[in-house]
């Protein structure tokens, strides 16, 4: 998905340098990128944000945080590792995002639960880098070894002489100081952690909740037009005709001119711009827009299209064999009993509440961009290769983004902004309506499964197969509708199976939050639960055995027993349930985290869901570093799965997108939302993220605990679409 960051070697360093004005900028100078992350000369009064540390000597601390904030509390987390290791009081810390600048800071961005394990130890090492410094600093003043120092809260002390100096008042010294090598500085016993696993609420929160300007969509620039891109509502359409002189004519238009674009989904696509004095009076001219469209081969697409293909091609052994142990035939006819299940689960949008943005201003050449993005790299490369435009000559400042899932990963919007502005020569703030963002995303894609499955007299599973029909070119799946032919319960199974068929699609399609696991989990551990009740097995017990019979791979069945046996015990499982309510459980292992979870969940006469309470068991190694994040992250989990699970499609009609907003396309309501019980299991691992993992098991977890309560099985999502009245 985005490349990794150098590694940190003996190479890199630590690059010091004093702030005109007074004060000490630390940073990485990685020798492996292309120039230094070091500091240059600020002039008094200014600060550009080129490193990660600053200190000036009234003690205020600021660090930097340099990578895009979605709403996974990475602002606050990763701050959090350097000041732990700094030594200073959280109190005395302010953070500012850094700009978009992989030449200082890395890879710059928000994806696949990674914060956390890629910064672990680095960031930890420039605190403790910068902690060293200041100590010796005060070592030299004081005419001592710096082995006789301590620091702590921000002060140095000098216990033999009880003498002690502030980092504020050391600035100066330090900044003469030789930077250590990262490799060599000490970093603390966990033990004595102040910072590092103590709940911390976000750093922005206090904006957010009196409304300050933050978000990509609050940007506001001098000079600045509106403008919007009007698309084919058909993937990939392009514009034959247009009535722009009639839209040029109305009140407070500036322009409105055809976009030629190009081919690729991911990047300018053919459309109609049109730029005003302000966003609604682009609107209103829009509403008198009229387009001849050519729509192109995509048109003849369609989901009952979809299905139907699908349909066909499970009569049939799948195109690719992914994988193939043992003797399944055999396997399924020895079988004291079998189970056959189809599985369905749809495209689906981002549906982010704040809408695709993004300012930028053409000027002297180059472009300075002010976008919600969450891969600020990426966009930039996409503006210069369309533009031929130098990537140095492009700034890209990362703003708080309204909402990410992944959808932000691409940076369509980004190139419309840029190239509208460079078109019209003045600053441009690009929106987009609620309507163009769920018509042109870059959906969850959907996926067919048939499976087959067989539990021997004992009640062990003896045999898995899966015919997976997704979509893809060239016989490789398409982005994000591929599967591991190691995922659960591969190495599980001594028969196993997994084919593969490829459906061919003009539809953009992209990582939505738990990429692939998202919908993966709900089929496998939908039908694992189906082969436990055949077996007339306890579904957790089932499972347990199953994680024993382990033969190869690098799943960790230790953790997932752990996790499994802890939410067991947490949720109460086994205890007797009135009629009309039911318990149901679940595990996955995606982004390096292990969870397993249990919901409870009841469903009325008249078919009416309530989803109770929910539990979840995490290991996602030895440490939290912020628990109120982590909190926040796993029950936002929870509810994104229940709300995609329960009520969530996108049904393509004719080559586009035929839902357009929230009535008919709905998002979970607060009434509606369960109590989130969560429990960190911490192990003896490196700490991994949270942003995406937990929400994988909880729509199997959901739709067993529907089963347990109706008798009635959920094989296709939504299951809005299901009658749910008990059997």
């Amino acid at each position: 998905m985005n490349s990794p960051p150098p590694a940190m070697d003996r190479r890199s360093f630590l690059r010091v340098s004093g702030l005109a004005g007074g004060g000490l900028l630390l940073g990485f100078y990685l020798r492996s990128g292309a120039r230094a992350l070091g500091a240059t000369a600020t002039p008094a009064g200014e600060f550009v944000p080129n490193a990660f540390i600053r200190i000036t000597p009234d003690g205020v601390v600021t660090i930097i945080s340099k990578n895009p904030e979605i709403g996974q509390g990475v602002k606050t987390s990763l701050p959090m590792l350097i000041a732990e290791e700094l030594d200073v009081p959280w109190s005395s810390v302010r953070v500012e995002e850094a700009l978009s600048d992989p030449a200082k800071y890395g890879a710059q961005f928000a994806g696949g639960s990674t914060a956390t394990p890629m910064h672990w130890d680095e960031l930890r090492r420039v605190g403790a880098a910068a902690r060293q410094m200041l100590v010796t600093a005060a070592a030299e003043t004081w005419g001592v070894p710096p082995a006789e120092c301590t620091a702590a809260d921000g002060v140095v002390v000098h216990p033999p002489t009880g003498r002690q100096l502030t980092y504020g008042q050391l600035v100066a010294k330090a900044a003469t100081v030789p930077a250590p090598d990262l490799h060599a500085v000490q970093l603390k016993d966990p033990k004595d952690y102040k910072i590092i696993g103590q709940p911390i609420s976000g750093v922005d929160n206090p904006a957010i909740v009196t409304g300050q300007p933050l978000f990509g969509i609050d940007v506001q620039v001098p000079g600045m037009l509106h403008a919007m891109l009007v698309k084919c509502p058909v993937f990939g359409g392009k514009v034959a005709g247009a009535n722009v002189d009639r839209v040029k004519a109305m009140p407070g238009i500036r322009d409105a001119f055809v976009v030629e674009g190009g081919t690729d989904l991911h990047g300018l696509l053919s459309g109609v711009a049109i730029v005003g004095d302000h966003w609604w009076a682009v609107r209103s001219a829009r509403q008198q827009l009229r387009v001849t469209w050519d729509e192109g081969a995509t048109a003849a697409l369609s989901s009952d299209g979809f299905a139907a293909q699908a349909a066909e091609f499970a009569k049939n052994p799948g195109e690719h064999t992914a994988r193939h142990d043992g003797d399944v035939a055999a396997a399924l006819q020895g079988a004291a009993k079998t189970v056959e299940a189809a599985y369905y689960y749809p495209f689906i949008s981002h549906a982010n509440l704040e809408p695709q943005n993004c300012t930028a201003h053409f000027r002297d050449g180059g472009f300075e961009i002010w976008a919600p993005t969450q891969n600020p790299q990426d966009g930039r490369q996409l503006v210069a290769r369309t533009l031929g435009i130098p990537e140095k000559d492009i700034v890209i400042h990362m703003t708080r983004v309204g909402g990410g899932f992944g959808r932000r990963l691409r940076n369509d919007y980004m190139v419309e902004a840029a190239w509208i502005s460079k078109a019209v020569g003045v600053p441009v703030k690009l929106t987009w309506t609620r309507e163009d963002d769920m018509q042109h995303d870059f959906y969850r894609p959907a996926g067919f499964h048939f499976f087959k499955g067989g539990v021997d007299a004992a009640g062990r599973l003896v045999a898995w197969q899966d015919h997976f029909v997704t979509f893809g070119h060239g016989g490789r799946p398409g982005d994000s509708a591929g599967l591991s032919d190691s995922e659960f319960p591969a190495h599980f199974v001594p028969n196993f199976r997994m084919d593969v068929s490829f459906l061919p699609l003009g539809v953009p399609t992209g990582p939505l939050r738990a990429p692939g696991s998202n919908a993966i989990a709900f089929v496998m551990q939908s039908f694992i639960d189906e082969l436990a009740h055949a077996a007339g097995r306890d579904p957790v017990q089932f499972r347990l055995d199953l994680l024993a019979a382990k033969a190869g791979g690098n799943y960790d069945a230790g953790r997932m027993t752990g996790v499994l046996k802890l939410v067991a015990e947490k949720s109460g499982w086994g205890r007797t349930v009135p009629p009309g309510r039911g318990l149901g459980v679940a595990f996955h292992f995606s982004h390096r985290g292990y969870f397993a979870e249990v919901a409870e969940v009841s469903v009325d006469r008249a078919g009416a869901l309530k989803v109770h309470k929910v539990w979840v068991a995490v290991d996602v190694g030895s440490t939290i570093v912020n628990p109120s994040g982590a909190l926040n992250q796993a029950q936002g989990s929870v509810i994104d799965g229940l709300s995609a699970a329960w009520l969530q499609e996108i049904t393509i009609d004719r080559g586009r997108a035929a839902e357009s907003n929230f009535a008919d396309y709905p998002l979970l309501r607060s009434p509606d939302a369960p109590e989130v019980e969560v429990h960190f299991l911490k192990t003896d691992h490196p700490p991994t993220g949270m942003g995406e993992p937990a929400l994988p098991p909880s729509i199997p977890a959901i739709c067993n605990a529907i089963f347990a309560a109706t008798g009635k099985r959920i094989r296709s999502l939504p299951f809005s679409k299901a009658d749910l009245r008990p059997a």
